[in-house]
């Protein structure tokens, strides 16, 4: 009997201690890839692994942002996020507007760009204040090792723009046939307005509800350019 339980504390030690491992390891991978992907591209996220594991595929091509028409940040940071420059990961203004919404949990509404990188590369798609929780103090983290214009770079070559479809240069080619770099200002305000579905959504042939979301997001670019200084791109361009 002695024997026998002993063994069983001895497995039960050996269990808490593996689990152990497996929680610092799920800990430190955000925290050291975050470092890692301050300076590398990004080869794949969390979202792109579960979408394929379910049957979609895995189309990228990871650019710069010096390849991206600044006219698709301009169109997101409108449609997504109009406080990116000034938020340090979470936006609380448009948070607690979500909440006193009255919705079953946050809206993508209360999402910023920080928060929606960090569920893309380390988290899982779903609405839940289970994720959420997981999510803010990762976009809190994200915020203050990469730059701004880091983040957005990484947003914009991990973001899905049709199913199985990610990153901006595979969006542009597969929706106009052209690449990222030659995107006009409402092809970018239809990118942007795929976003939040762009499983149902189309921008190369947008329904009238597609194309009256990207008018809005342009009728308000013009209004979000400080955005831009963020980023170290050009107001005029």
């Amino acid at each position: 009997m002695r024997q026998k339980l002993k063994t069983f504390w001895h497995r039960r030690a050996r269990w808490q201690k593996a689990l152990l491992g497996l929680a610092g390891f799920l800990l430190a991978w955000p925290l050291v890839m975050t470092l890692v992907y301050g300076v590398v591209p990004v080869p794949f996220s969390n979202v792109m692994l579960l979408r394929l594991v379910n049957g979609n595929g895995l189309h990228k091509q990871w650019v710069s942002m010096d390849r991206i028409s600044p006219e698709l940040a301009r169109a997101v940071v409108s449609s997504e996020d109009q406080r990116f420059c000034s938020h340090h990961g979470v936006d609380w203004i448009e948070f607690q507007d979500a909440l006193d919404s009255g919705d079953e949990g946050p809206s993508r509404g209360a999402s910023t760009i920080s928060m929606q990188v960090a569920k893309n590369m380390f988290l899982w798609d779903g609405r839940s204040f289970i994720r959420k929780g997981l999510e803010m103090p990762l976009a809190y983290y994200m915020d203050g090792v990469l730059t701004k214009r880091r983040m957005m770079e990484i947003y914009l070559n991990i973001a899905e723009w049709a199913p199985g479809i990610y990153g901006a240069e595979a969006a542009a080619q597969y929706h106009f046939g052209k690449p990222a770099a030659k995107l006009t200002r409402r092809e970018a305000a239809l990118l942007a307005a795929v976003l939040p579905n762009p499983i149902k959504r189309q921008a190369g042939k947008p329904s009238a509800k597609v194309n009256a979301i990207a008018q809005h997001i342009l009728d308000n670019m013009d209004g979000i350019d400080a955005y831009l200084a963020c980023l170290g791109q050009n107001p005029q361009l």
